[in-house]
């Protein structure tokens, strides 16, 4: 008997947990657009980089009840984030090491999801894996990313053109007075 061949774009959940089956690989960055949406302007993605992910399917037993569908998915990335002090590009590495439980029906996830801690899906035949990595990098992305120390900090608008100029002192124009100079 040869092993079930599984499409992580169109997965069957309850056939991959059936089997124990085990699903991995790495995708290119770029194929995430909401998540290259999120990197720092300056730091588009390249080839080399990728997003790592790994899928497990499982039946549990269940006490009265057909045996429980659950997915252990699992990835990793490391991101440029924009730094909200300095503006810069800040290197942040994103990971996830989540257990979802598969129910048949919409109605089913919902009532289950409110009463559960654990992370509930309605079960179908063709699951996006890609998508729901997406999703779930999305979530675990930090809320307001930063260096733990700038390598520069930010400079007000127009403070970068005054810092080129020689300051000019407010008293100056007194001091010139006090002394019988002619004002600037």
């Amino acid at each position: 008997m040869s092993a079930r061949v599984f499409d992580p774009l169109r997965l069957d959940v309850q056939a991959l947990a059936g089997d124990a089956g085990e699903l991995g690989g790495d995708w290119p960055l770029r194929q995430f657009g909401r998540l290259a949406d999120m990197l720092h302007a300056e730091a588009p993605p390249l080839d080399a980089d990728v997003i790592s992910w790994s899928a497990r399917g499982e039946q549990r037993a269940a006490r009265g009840a057909p045996a429980q569908n659950w997915l252990h998915l699992q990835a990793r990335a490391s991101l440029k984030l924009e730094c909200q002090r300095c503006l810069q590009p800040v290197p942040t590495d994103i990971a996830l090491d989540r257990w979802f439980h598969f129910v048949p029906g919409e109605d089913a996830a919902a009532q289950l999801d409110a009463d559960s801690e654990d992370d509930v899906l309605a079960l179908t035949r063709a699951l996006d894996l890609r998508e729901l990595v997406e999703d779930e990098l999305l979530l675990a992305l930090p809320l307001v990313p930063r260096h733990s120390v700038c390598p520069a900090p930010l400079l007000a608008p127009g403070e970068a053109a005054d810092m080129e100029l020689d300051p000019v002192h407010p008293f100056a124009a007194l001091a010139a007075l006090k002394q019988g100079g002619p004002l600037n």
